[in-house]
């Protein structure tokens, strides 16, 4: 195949071209109906977005050029199928955990998953078993789990219906993921991988192998990521003799839009050739970027820069004492904008395009060194602790919390209480306490001092307190 080919998203130019009359969704009109200030910010996407009209296919029953777009996906990234997801990763993992599981059945999920992770544990009913991440003291996350806590989750639970990881992190962590998917293919139990920071590694040495390649069931890639799609538009790769692509694709067309995005659909379609015409040479440029890009950051001295398995991802770990919130906040002041501040980290991204403003970075470097010579420090706390099992159920079922009687209370009251409801910061979007579960003291103390560091929750207010079962 020639993966310079991008058929959905010629097809959608060519008829744009042909200016013809609209008598059909959408509203605008191919962009005539608009507002007039707003008009020149979208005049050029306005005529692609159209619907499913006559050789423009229809994503959930696609024989045209959608079906030939995701053909030459699934080839580039060495998948037997791949769908377009119009709803981002999160319908994608929805989609991989209903159509694995049905209400009762048990499955292994990594407890430091994304949260649609846990929604779809909820939205299917399953009966999951979490298995603990591991914590490195020497980045002050938790990362991945270890083996052995894979091992002894598989053979006690040999009857599980799949097992749930993230590969890699949201700092571009990764482990040994191929042990951990041979092992649960030796008891016939199919693997889910959560890759949505890892579209990329299709590129290659010196990137990680991605999960599709390394032999997952099903993999959620969000395209928009690191590659150049629309945001929302993202990958599931499917490769499996253990599950129905049927199955799969029946809870695709429940869980994504009846009126999918075709300007997303188009960035796809974009994204994989992009992919694919990156040559040797010019990866070898976005290196040395993101190499010199890092070796900028190295020059602060109020923070380390971390190591990473993505060269991509450049993390600055701050020191004792002080807030990953503010140094974010203060790099934001500058116009430099990070993907996401921690505690204790900030995480910045490099694209897959040579960066050129190297010394304007240089100099925000140099004013934040000025900067924090009278700063004061920030308080810390320890959340090496924070999971104590290596393998855990969830208090009550999620059957059995229908049932239930709620009520809210202040944070400080809730310990012994099982929780009604998740409390996430975000971004990352990993739980700090998952619905169902009993509350401890050291999750607490954590969210009390994540709220006075500045993070920010998705939870309407998350100081007047949670909802708890009575």
């Amino acid at each position: 195949m020639n993966h310079q080919e991008m058929p959905l998203f010629y097809q959608l130019v060519q008829f744009a071209e042909k200016k013809p009359f609209s008598f059909h969704v959408p509203g605008h009109k191919n962009g005539t109906v608009f507002l007039e200030e707003a008009r020149e910010y979208f005049k050029f996407i306005l005529p692609l977005d159209v619907t499913e009209l006559t050789g423009l296919d229809d994503l959930h029953a696609a024989q045209g050029v959608i079906f030939e777009a995701e053909k030459l996906a699934a080839e580039y990234f060495k998948a037997d199928h791949t769908f377009f997801l119009v709803g981002g990763s999160t319908a994608g993992n929805l989609a991989m955990i209903l159509s694995t599981c049905a209400p009762g059945d048990k499955i292994i999920v990594q407890r430091n998953c994304h949260k649609s992770i846990m929604n779809g544990l909820e939205l299917s009913g399953a009966k999951p078993i979490f298995i603990r991440p591991e914590y490195d003291k020497s980045v002050c996350r938790y990362t991945a789990p270890d083996y052995s806590t894979v091992e002894n989750a598989l053979h006690e639970n040999p009857d599980a219906k799949g097992l749930v990881l993230t590969y890699p992190d949201y700092f571009g962590h990764t482990y040994a993921l191929k042990h951990m998917i041979d092992l649960a293919h030796r008891y016939q139990i199919p693997v889910l991988v959560d890759e949505a920071h890892g579209v990329h590694f299709s590129l290659g040495d010196p990137f990680p192998i991605s999960a599709v390649e390394l032999g997952a069931d099903l993999v959620v890639q969000s395209a928009h990521k690191m590659a150049p799609a629309m945001t929302m538009a993202s990958f599931l790769h499917m490769k499996s003799d253990l599950l129905s692509r049927d199955r799969v694709q029946h809870y695709l067309q429940m869980l994504q839009s009846s009126s999918p995005s075709y300007p997303l659909m188009a960035s796809l379609d974009i994204a994989r050739a992009y992919l694919a015409s990156l040559s040797k040479e010019k990866i070898n440029t976005i290196l040395t970027s993101a190499h010199r890009l890092r070796q900028l950051f190295s020059q602060g001295k109020d923070w380390d820069v971390l190591p990473s398995h993505d060269p991509l991802k450049i993390t600055l770990q701050v020191q004792e004492g002080l807030s990953g919130y503010e140094i974010a906040h203060e790099f934001e002041k500058h116009l430099l904008y990070p993907e996401l501040a921690t505690d204790k980290q900030v995480l910045f991204i490099h694209g897959l395009e040579e960066f050129r403003d190297f010394n304007r970075v240089e100099n925000i470097v140099k004013n934040m060194n000025e900067q924090y010579k009278y700063k004061t420090n920030h308080a810390t706390i320890e959340i090496g602790t924070l999971f104590k099992e290596p393998i855990q159920e969830l208090a009550v079922s999620y059957h059995e919390m229908f049932k239930l009687a709620k009520k809210k209370a202040k944070l400080e009251e809730t310990v012994g209480y099982i929780a009604a409801e998740a409390v996430i910061p975000y971004p990352p979007g990993i739980p700090v306490i998952l619905k169902g579960e009993r509350i401890t003291e050291e999750q607490i103390r954590l969210i009390r001092h994540l709220i006075q560091q500045g993070a920010t929750f998705q939870h309407h207010d998350i100081e007047q307190g949670i909802e708890v079962f009575e």
